[in-house]
């Protein structure tokens, strides 16, 4: 699901990835890509515009290359890269890119299912009511909360609806020194897909 109607936050992570070298994941620096905001701090993600684009695409381009052309796994990772960075020549939509950036590393894991965008379903507007819609919407049974949405998540509208509420723990991976602030391409490029997949696979359906 692709939360593509919410508010934009400017400090969270939807415009902007941490990177770290191959052996120091708690080194970590800002990629970031500058972003129009149409109607000011009120502007939803699907309202996002990119500044630059061009320079966006460098900017990517640069530092992940900088970063991770010496891992091990960079061949596979550079695929989903690649792909990222056709967008943001095709599209100055910051929707747009973060989708096609999803949706190259879940390729990765050769995941098959479907991707749907929030604002093509109708939901009630009360945080923890519009989670339950749109899990009921797409004809799941259980939604899979992470660490931090817990602490704001109220189960009785999943309840309601005859929904499940999972807390499924982090994988081992995510309890290394950094890594829960990391961008996935960290581990893509030095451990692979399959240990990503086996990783996930541990806690919940890949």
């Amino acid at each position: 699901m692709v939360l593509d109607d919410v508010q934009f936050n400017a400090r969270d992570y939807q415009h902007r990835a941490r990177l770290a070298p191959l052996g120091d994941p708690a080194a970590q620096r800002w990629l970031t890509v500058p972003v129009h905001r149409p109607r000011g701090r009120g502007s939803r993600i699907e309202e996002l515009q990119l500044a630059d684009p061009e320079t966006s695409r460098r900017r990517v381009a640069q530092l992940v290359h900088q970063y991770y052309r010496r891992a091990p796994h960079w061949t596979s990772a550079r695929a989903a890269v690649d792909e990222v960075l056709a967008a943001l020549a095709l599209t100055d939509r910051v929707a747009d890119v973060a989708e096609v950036s999803t949706r190259a590393l879940l390729a990765q894991l050769d995941w098959r299912g479907e991707v749907v965008r929030s604002s093509t379903l109708v939901t009630s507007d009360e945080r923890s009511e519009r989670l339950a819609d749109l899990t009921e919407a797409v004809g799941a049974e259980t939604y899979l909360c992470g660490r931090g949405g817990a602490r704001y998540l109220d189960e009785s509208p999943f309840a309601a609806r005859g929904l499940t509420v999972r807390y499924p723990p982090q994988p081992d991976l995510a309890g290394l020194n950094g890594m829960r602030t990391l961008s996935a391409l960290w581990a893509f490029a030095a451990l692979g897909p399959d240990a990503v997949r086996e990783q996930l696979s541990a806690t919940v359906s890949v």
